[in-house]
């Protein structure tokens, strides 16, 4: 039976944080370059819709600290390979303005089996949703809204035994004074 990768042994692994958009079929390919123990690709995209909350969206806004996200991510790929048998993820996520129907994330996971990819990749996203230092500015008729972290996304994570915690009290998601994202500490 596999195992989970060894604490120390280094995940192939790319975590970018881009204004870009990104292409499917060549992270994936990337992600599987020369590795033909890999058994299992499962993925995640997700997309701006174009209403949340009862609410029609024109356009959405990400912000995050440079430097600070892809480290956050980074320890979220190694919580990860410490919990499935993996041979390498990619996580790529856009920043900047974007429309509906524009593609967000990708989290791409390799493994041996399906198992544990499917499973990595939904604990992924269950991370990021929660841990990693984003902020959306939805733009909508009324105007644009800081959105604010959900309940629900907190209670994804904790079914993996992780308390987030951003969403239960009530600064959660609030944006500074200045309307910017940075007096939140509650990523969305």
């Amino acid at each position: 039976m596999e195992t989970p990768r060894e604490a120390g042994a280094r995940l192939p692994r790319t975590v970018r944080i881009q204004t870009a958009d990104f292409d499917l079929g060549a992270e994936v390919a990337v992600l599987r370059a020369g590795d033909h123990g890999i058994g299992a690709v499962a993925s995640f995209i997700g997309t701006v819709r174009d209403r949340n909350d009862g609410a029609a969206v024109a356009g959405m806004t990400l912000e995050h600290y440079p430097g600070m996200t892809e480290k956050a991510i980074d320890a979220m790929v190694d919580a990860a390979a410490a919990r499935f048998p993996l041979l390498g993820v990619t996580v790529v996520h856009r920043v900047g303005p974007l429309a509906p129907g524009d593609q967000v994330v990708l989290v791409a996971v390799a493994s041996a089996h399906r198992g544990a990819a499917f499973q990595a990749c939904e604990f992924l996203m269950d991370y990021l949703k929660t841990q990693a230092p984003f902020w959306k500015k939805e733009q909508t008729p009324q105007g644009g809204r800081w959105v604010d972290a959900r309940v629900s996304d907190d209670a994804a994570l904790a079914r993996w035994g992780i308390a987030a915690g951003n969403a239960d009290g009530p600064a959660a998601g609030e944006p500074a004074a200045d309307g910017g994202p940075g007096a939140s500490s509650a990523p969305v």
